[in-house]
């Protein structure tokens, strides 16, 4: 069994990955270094409310924040509760309004370990392109997306592609230190292209003359060029909401436009006519 890290050995993790010293953090808190030291030793426990200006002075995620309460002695004070609770009523409201307001082009509902939670309908015809047993709950939208069974061989620019996405999840994994996104990115980069992670713009063999990293999806309407945007709570107070991302795709281009919209005029001509049957 994994032992219980202590309050200090935690902080000084976090403090250690936010590339601070010691005496950088005291004069931000406008605490003595000395005492921050004695707080990381164990030789001195901090108050609640220390806690709390570490831990936002650190920009450490609600649920970790939770554990470094817990860790000092003291109850968590960030609930998480599903989306469907009552309470997350309104929230929920509100991402339903940006997804199916996207349309016609794709978004999703994501994690913080990027598991799909929702999409809009413009998302499903590139669904049709993946091996079924990627859909099998729980959707991993990363997986979905560079597995060999997955959107991989469709991507037309898929090492610039996968290197974009390695370096947002390596960039998040820094951020919240979470195993389970750690166990992802290995699981990732283990579908090759190891040394993806330098074709970026500006650093590999290639550029991308725009302003953005796209993705260039091959279907059977044409070549697909889009980017994306990500869209956060900017408020929360509660885990399950500090970490959903809505991740939406825009066309690149006007032919892009015009077949997204084409592809979601098709989808819904098809549910009106399967619709009619069914009633019939």
């Amino acid at each position: 069994m994994e032992r219980t890290r202590t309050f200090g050995e935690q902080l000084r993790e976090w403090r250690q990955r936010r590339h601070l010293s010691q005496l950088e953090l005291a004069t931000d808190l406008d605490i003595s270094t000395r005492h921050l030291s004695f707080v990381e030793t164990g030789r001195s426990l901090p108050s609640r409310a220390m806690v709390l200006r570490l831990a936002e002075r650190l920009n450490i995620p609600l649920r970790e924040r939770n554990a470094l309460l817990t860790a000092a002695g003291y109850a968590p004070m960030y609930a998480t509760k599903p989306l469907s609770d009552p309470s997350m009523t309104a929230a929920r409201a509100a991402v339903d309004l940006i997804l199916n307001g996207h349309e016609p082009y794709p978004a999703l509902l994501v994690d913080r370990h990027w598991t799909l939670l929702g999409h809009n309908r413009a998302v499903a015809p590139f669904l049709a392109q993946v091996d079924p047993s990627l859909l099998a709950p729980p959707v991993n939208t990363l997986r979905l997306t560079l597995h060999p069974q997955g959107l991989a061989p469709h991507i037309e620019n898929l090492a610039q592609w996968r290197a974009h996405l390695l370096a947002r999840v390596s960039r998040d994994l820094e951020l919240t230190a979470d195993r389970a996104l750690a166990d992802l990115l290995s699981e990732l980069r283990s579908y090759g292209g190891e040394h993806d992670e330098g074709h970026l713009p500006g650093n590999g063999d290639f550029e991308y003359p725009g302003v953005v990293v796209p993705l260039k999806l091959r279907t059977p309407h044409g070549v697909l060029t889009m980017f994306s945007t990500t869209t956060v709570f900017g408020t929360p107070v509660e885990v399950t909401l500090s970490e959903l991302m809505l991740e939406a795709l825009y066309p690149a281009d006007e032919f892009t436009a015009e077949m997204l919209r084409k592809m979601a005029s098709g989808a819904s001509i098809a549910k009106e006519a399967s619709d009619a049957v069914r009633e019939a």
